[in-house]
């Protein structure tokens, strides 16, 4: 099964838009079988950085295969990523320290003599 997913498989992305399914060159189906050696789906975020941006590289070049044509029903697929748009987290900006009631040199003048 391997062999015929290394000469002719698709990759299957799910995306927030929908499925997709790219056709990868020989030697990035042969990495990608690698990949997916142990998970038939695996989401985006787990995979190495180097993968990642391999995945982010194939959406990016437009290599999509229709399902509908040409035969793409009858491809195997290598496996599936699960791209999820993730909300970025909201930074909120530094607080600034809240003043006391008191001038600062009257409180210093106090433990000065104080001491």
């Amino acid at each position: 099964m391997w062999i015929h997913k290394l000469a002719d498989g698709v990759l299957q992305v799910d995306a927030p838009i929908g499925t997709r399914y790219i056709r990868p060159k020989f030697i990035e189906r042969a990495a990608l079988l690698w990949t997916f050696r142990n998970f038939d789906s695996l989401p985006q975020q787990v995979l190495s950085p180097r993968e990642q941006r391999m995945i982010d590289r194939l959406c990016h070049e437009h290599r999509f295969v229709s399902v509908s044509v040409h035969g793409g029903q009858d491809k195997p697929v290598i496996g599936k990523v699960e791209r999820r748009m993730f909300a970025q987290p909201h930074l909120v900006p530094a607080r600034k320290p809240v003043a006391s009631s008191e001038p600062r040199l009257a409180k210093r003048g106090r433990e000065a003599a104080s001491a």
